[in-house]
C-alpha cells in the first residue's frame, strides 16, 4: 500500500513559482505531488511521518555579512535534517516559509535555493514547497519530514546504566568560527566556514538505530546542554571524560589567539549538528563513532575533574 502524507503551509506554489524559474528544485522519490498546487503529496510508506520544524531569523542565527545566501540556505536545511536523522528516519521532504526583505536581490534568492538542493541531495531528500513574504528581515522557516522505514524512533527517554555515550560528527567546530568572527579574526578558515556550513553526519543516524542505540539526539545547543534532555528524560545521570575529546590544531590555534580553553567549544558549543548517543555497552561501534562517557544512577550531567559552569545554546539568553 502506498500510503500518502498531503502537506499544507501557507501557499506551497509560491516557494515552488519562484524556484522552478531558477529550475533549481530538487524532487526526489518520496515527492508523489511537488510545487505548484495547494498542497505537496509526499510517501509515507512506513505509514508514520517523521516531523520536525526550525525558524533562523536574520541578526539571531545568521548575518547575511558573514554568510552567503547559498551558506544560509544550506544551514536551514541542514538543522532540519539533522533532527530526522537524530530519531533513526531518513529525510523526504522540506517545506520553506521564508520572509524577504526588499534589498534581498533574485540572485540571493537563487543563492539560497541552490543552497538547500545542494543540502537535500546529500540525504535524497526534496524541497515540496513553501511561501514567501515580504518582512523587514531575513527569516526561514523549515519543516522537515521523515520516514522510519519500519524501525522504531530513537528518542531521547532510553538511555539505561551501563549504556556507553558516543557522538558521531565535529563538535565545537561551528562555536569557534562564530567567536573567531565575532573577534573580527579572518581564520582558521575551516572553522568559520563551519559556522556557515555545518556538516551533520547524516548516515550516522539511521546507522545508530540499527546498531540498537538507546537514546540519541541531535546536538544543536552544546553537548552538555543537549545531553542534560537525555538525562532528564531518562532519568540518569551522564559521566564525561574530558580526555577522550580531542581538538584538531584549527581550534587549539583559534583557542590560542582569544585566549579560551577550545574544550569550552567542545562542550558547550552549538551548529555543529553532531549526533550524541548512548549504546549498549556490547555493542561495537563503526568508525566514526566516539565513545566519550558513560551512563549512571542519579540525574544530570557530570564530566570528571571539572566544574560544569559551561552553558550551551539558550534562545532567550543573550
Amino acid at each position: 500500500m502506498n500510503r500518502r502524507c498531503v502537506i499544507t503551509v501557507g501557499d506551497l506554489g509560491e516557494f515552488g513559482v519562484v524556484a522552478r524559474i531558477a529550475g533549481r528544485l530538487p524532487q526526489g522519490g518520496a515527492v508523489l505531488l511537488g510545487p505548484g498546487d495547494d498542497a505537496a503529496v509526499v510517501s509515507a510508506p512506513d505509514g508514520r511521518v517523521v516531523v520536525t520544524t526550525d525558524l533562523l531569523i536574520e541578526g539571531r542565527h545568521f548575518r547575511r555579512d558573514w554568510s552567503s545566501g547559498y551558506d544560509i540556505g544550506r544551514k536551514a536545511a541542514a538543522q532540519n535534517l539533522s533532527d530526522v536523522m537524530a530519531m533513526g528516519a531518513v529525510p523526504t521532504g522540506l517545506v520553506v516559509g521564508l520572509g524577504m526583505p526588499a534589498d534581498a536581490t533574485t540572485g540571493w534568492l537563487d543563492e539560497l535555493t541552490d543552497g538547500f538542493r545542494d543540502e537535500c541531495d546529500l540525504v535524497g531528500a526534496s524541497v515540496v514547497g513553501g511561501d514567501i513574504t515580504r518582512c523587514d528581515l531575513v527569516v526561514v522557516s523549515v519543516t522537515a519530514l521523515g520516514d522510519l522505514g519500519g524501525r522504531p524512533p530513537v528518542t531521547r527517554s532510553g538511555a539505561r546504566p551501563g549504556d556507553v555515550v558516543a557522538f558521531a560528527g565535529r563538535l565545537g567546530h561551528a562555536a569557534a568560527g562564530l567567536a573567531l568572527l565575532r573577534a573580527g579574526l579572518a581564520g582558521p578558515v575551516e572553522l568559520i566556514d563551519a559556522h556557515r556550513c555545518p556538516r551533520p553526519p547524516y548516515a550516522r543516524g539511521p546507522e545508530a538505530a540499527g546498531l540498537g542505540a538507546t537514546a540519541m539526539l541531535d546536538v544543536s545547543d552544546g553537548l552538555l546542554q543537549d545531553l542534560g534532555h537525555v538525562a532528564e528524560a531518562a532519568g540518569v545521570a551522564l559521566v564525561l571524560d574530558p580526555e577522550a575529546f580531542t581538538t584538531p590544531p584549527a581550534m587549539r590555534e583559534a583557542a590560542r589567539l582569544l585566549g579560551v580553553d577550545p574544550l569550552d567549544w567542545v562542550l558547550s558549543g552549538g551548529d555543529d549538528h553532531a549526533l550524541a548517543a548512548t549504546f549498549p555497552v556490547h555493542v561495537r561501534l563503526p568508525e566514526g563513532w566516539n565513545v566519550v562517557g558513560h551512563v549512571i544512577e542519579g540525574e544530570g550531567v557530570q564530566v570528571k575533574g571539572l566544574s560544569l559552569d559551561r552553558g550551551g545554546w539558550d534562545h532567550f539568553r543573550e
